[in-house]
């Protein structure tokens, strides 16, 4: 616009039916149905800007807290109820931001079941939990790396876009030069389109819904490291503690409030 462009040049349909339509197909041609939905539940949260924040690190510390001193209290067993059916425990409903969330509260329950049951060591509960935690991040980059391969060929749509385009303006050649750069005009715009959409939008979203998921994987990680601790023996605000440790500076609770707030919790006990 200020070298006297005009915007409205650049809506040419036909172009955006083109390169859209093709990138949605690359899309469901790779993507299995169920890849579909989480590629769309991924692209919703980033795009919502919805990531766990100090809060929701700072609820899980607690619950963790809560159950190991039931299990230090009132043995192994007083656990059961609460790990084998949370939608109905006391303990989960206090911290929603772990309830609401199938994969956190799954993840915290089957490692906390081998626990309570004490068939496996602590340093076996520990492996299982790493190849659990590490399937999970291999399944969550799935939609990651389709979209940056949906990424890659817009610029080559794009260009075949614009090949569409040419071939029309060859048969608009006899209607004149104005025209002949209309056509081109609208050629051009669908490598401009097949660019901008790649390097402007879908790239930057599958970096986005990576960060994303190096954010599930240290939550998930927090939870390894407090129920493989104390597992091994440590006490409840030393296993939290460990826990708290493994977080990213920015996302680590102030050990002083947390140590408040356990103290709070184990009053009320």
């Amino acid at each position: 616009m200020l070298e006297g462009g005009k915007p409205l040049v650049l809506v040419q349909v036909s172009e955006f039916v083109v390169i859209l339509g093709v990138a949605a197909g690359v899309l469901i041609i790779a993507s299995p149905a169920r890849l579909l939905t989480e590629i769309m539940h991924k692209a919703k949260e980033a795009v919502t800007g919805a990531v766990t924040g100090k809060p929701e690190y700072f609820e899980l510390l607690k619950l963790l807290f809560e159950l190991f001193m039931i299990g230090r209290r009132s043995g192994l067993i007083a656990l059961e109820e609460h790990v084998m059916d949370p939608t109905h425990s006391t303990i989960f409903q206090k911290y929603p931001s772990v309830m609401h969330h199938p994969d956190r509260l799954e993840f915290l329950c089957n490692g906390l079941k081998p626990v309570i049951d004490g068939k496996i060591k602590p340093d076996q509960l520990e492996a299982l939990l790493s190849a659990e935690l590490e399937a999970k991040m291999e399944e969550h980059e799935h939609p990651v790396h389709l979209l940056q391969m949906v990424g890659d060929s817009l610029p080559g749509i794009g260009i075949v876009a614009a090949v569409l385009g040419i071939i029309n303006t060859m048969s608009a050649i006899a209607e004149g030069p104005a025209a002949v750069g209309e056509h081109v005009a609208a050629a051009l715009t669908g490598t401009l389109l097949g660019i901008f959409v790649a390097y402007g939008f879908v790239n930057p979203l599958a970096n986005r819904i990576k960060f994303n998921n190096g954010a599930d994987a240290m939550y998930l990680r927090c939870i390894k490291q407090a129920v493989c601790g104390f597992a091994k023996g440590l006490a409840p605000f030393t296993a939290v503690e460990v826990a708290r440790r493994s977080l990213d500076t920015a996302m680590q609770p102030k050990s002083d409030d947390l140590e408040v707030a356990t103290k709070a919790l184990g009053t009320a006990k």
